[in-house]
Order: structure tokens, then sequence, then C-alpha cells
């Protein structure tokens, strides 16, 4: 790279990217050692093999900076088609790990395209979304954009995989920055909401009450002549879906999906089945305190009692052997690196690469907000790493390859026009 494409890269990002790295690897040592001598030459340990797989990393970086930018807009439409039949050949060729077919098999070690897929979308949304014939305020046009995102998102979920399939809906954003309505977004959020509480709830009280308001926003507009139509319409919608829920949940939903919804909504209490694990992952946080136990001094953690904790559950680690300020230091790593694609986003020159960068956003985002939610217990356990963070060669190298061909597309926008 010429020492200008070095100069615009932003360090920021860079910097902050590296240092969640770095400090996600201490914490899956201190998860996945036991009693033994460190070593360098024990493949078999989860941090030696996360080590490999970060210097690795280091390696995309180089390349992905290195290729010229305008690679990257100008053959997403091949990259998206690839990745796509990379997740078709799954069904064929895929090996089946805790129940998924989600992995190629490749000698000792495993390749996830779905990791991949992600990025392979964002370039796809952002390539459509910057065509000068599309409009997405057009119903037509939002569902060719609806497809492209549904497409890989149902391939991952058939594997079965619902939890990175939900990280799909990530692409919302980068939507709407360029102009869809955001009453998908209500609808979404209210159809959300609606579902909780008619689980929560006998869904005739949930429809009296939405009734009873939909009455008094009538009467505050009645000076405005309201289309009652339209009010007994959305009453009648409501009623149908309502009443819809409790057959999806028992007949759509799967039993262990149904249990981690009762679990959180506090209907069922099983610390000793599948709430074993988010349990375990509370006490542990709960128990570091302010300050923590220490590097390494964590009992829940050398105990093991936290399954799969170097992985999904690593945050736990963190909650206790760093406490409350270690956490809040990592959320707010997070923060800080969220908000600093965001302003890149919005200095980019090109809508290609303000779209991308929005994608980016969405994806880093929903999977920092479930996966710490679901740690701590706030929300249903559905599988997904912690960017940058999480043990796993696919989710490290996935995460890279999307956040820094970001940052290329940012080092370039001096020469978009």
């Amino acid at each position: 790279m010429a020492k200008s494409s070095i100069a615009a890269i932003d360090w920021i990002s860079v910097v902050l990217f590296f240092t969640l790295v770095l400090f996600g690897w201490v914490n899956i040592y201190s998860s996945s050692h036991g009693e033994e001598a460190f070593s360098f030459l024990n493949f078999s340990k989860p941090y030696i093999k996360q080590a490999v797989w970060i210097a690795l990393s280091v390696g995309i970086v180089i390349i992905v900076l290195a290729i010229e930018a305008k690679f990257y807009e100008r053959f997403s439409g091949l990259i998206y088609v690839l990745s796509l039949l990379s997740l078709a050949g799954l069904f064929v060729l895929g090996s089946k790990i805790s129940g998924a077919t989600s992995w190629y098999q490749i000698g000792p070690a495993g390749l996830q395209p779905s990791e991949f897929a992600k990025a392979a979308t964002a370039l796809a949304i952002a390539k459509f979304l910057s065509d000068m014939q599309t409009n997405i305020k057009l119903f037509n046009h939002q569902l060719k954009a609806f497809l492209i995102i549904i497409i890989p998102a149902f391939l991952i979920t058939l594997q079965p995989d619902p939890g990175s399939g939900l990280v799909y809906a990530a692409f919302f954003f980068p939507l709407y920055r360029e102009g869809l309505s955001a009453m998908y977004l209500i609808i979404v959020v209210s159809a959300t909401l609606l579902f909780i509480l008619t689980l929560l709830f006998n869904p005739l009280w949930v429809i009296l009450a939405i009734t009873g308001v939909m009455i008094l926003l009538l009467i505050k507009n009645r000076k405005l002549r309201p289309k009652y139509s339209n009010y007994i319409l959305t009453i009648v919608m409501i009623t149908a879906f309502c009443y819809s829920v409790n057959y999806i949940f028992n007949n759509v939903f799967e039993q262990r999906h149904r249990d981690r919804f009762n679990i959180v909504l506090g209907k069922e209490v099983d610390a000793k089945g599948i709430g074993y694990n988010t349990n375990q992952s509370q006490i542990a946080i709960g128990s570091g305190g302010w300050t923590g136990k220490g590097w390494k001094e964590g009992t829940q953690t050398k105990g093991g009692f936290v399954p799969e904790q170097h992985t999904d559950y690593i945050f736990s680690t963190v909650g206790e052997e760093w406490g409350f300020l270690g956490a809040t230091a990592v959320v707010v790593l997070f923060v800080l690196l969220l908000i600093r694609l965001l302003q890149l986003a919005e200095r980019q020159k090109s809508q290609f690469s303000r779209a991308y960068g929005y994608g980016v956003v969405g994806i880093l985002f929903i999977h920092f907000f479930v996966n710490i939610g679901m740690v701590t217990g706030l929300l249903p356990t559905v599988g997904i790493p912690l960017p940058f963070f999480s043990y796993g060669g696919s989710s490290l190298w996935g995460f890279t390859l999307l956040l820094f061909i970001f940052i290329k597309l940012d080092a370039n926008r001096v020469n978009e026009w």
C-alpha cells in the first residue's frame, strides 16, 4: 500500500478492533487453560488455536487493505452468489456439529460459511441501494431488497442455525438510512411486543387494553376526522395476531425455543436443564462484584461451570474476573467502535460505501446486543458470538473481513466522485 493509503486508514477503528481482539484472547486463555504450563505448541488448546487465527486475521487485514476499493463494489454480486453457493453446499458436503450442518470440515479445521455470508450480503445490499435505478421507497424495489436479505437468512436457518439467521434483521439499518419507511420497524417492534404480552397474559386482556388505547386516540383525534375503518382494521388485525401467537408458539417453535422463552419471561425456572447455561453465567457475572476476582482467578470459570464459556459465553468470564468495571469497559469499547463506524459511514461520498458502512454497524450491533443480553439472561439463548471476542476462527475472520472492507472503502473516499 502507498503511504497515502496508509495515512487515510481510520486508525481509531483499527486500534479499537485490536484492543477487543487481544482482550478477548486474554479471556479465552483464562477460560480454557487448565493447570498445565503454557505452551505455544499445544494446538489442542482453544487459546493456542485462537492465537493462530488472530495471526492469520492480520494477513486478512493486509490483503483486504491491499485490494483496490472498487473491487468490492464491482464484484459484490459475484461475491454474494458465491456465498449463497457455499451455504447451499452445506446440505451436501457439510458436517453436522452440535446438531447443525453449518461447517465444512477441512482436515483438522472447520469453516463456517455463514460467518462470511454477512459481509457478502452487506456488499450486495449496498450495491443494490446504490444503483441509480433503485428507489427503495417503491414497493417492488423493497421486495428485491428483502429477497437479497431473506435468501441467505433462510439457508442459514435451515441448517438449523436460527440465531445466525436472526442477525440478518441488521440490514434494516442500511435500508432505513437510504429511505425505507420507518413503518416497517414500527410494525416489527409492535408485533414483537404483542407476541411477548400475549405469552405473558390472556390474549383477550391484551386485545381489550389495545382497543381501549385505540378508542382514546380516536377521541383525541376526532377533530381531524379520522377514518374509522383504519382503526377497526387495525383492531381486527391485532386480534387475529394475538390469537395466533399461542398456536405459533406451541406448534411452530421447537421445545427448546419454548423453554428458553419461558425462562426469560419468568414462566419457568429450570436452573439444571435448558436454563443451566444462563443461570451459571449470571452467577459468574454476579460473583465478580465491582472489580472482579482477578485474571485466572474466577471460581466459576476455573470450575468449568459455564458451558461454552470461551465461545458464546465469554462475557461471563469478563464479568467474573474483571468485575463490573471490566464488563463496562468492554461495553464502552464496543459502543465507541459502533459510534466511530457511524461517523465514518456518514462521511462517505458514495452511497455504496455509506450503505455498506450501515450494514457493518447493524451486524455488529445485533451480535453485541443479543450476545450480552443472552449471557446476562435478558434475552433467550440463541447462540451467536460476541464480535472479535469469542473463540472461533470463522467468526473472527468473518468479522475482520466485514470491518476492514469498510475501513478500506473509507480510506478510498477521497477518490470517490
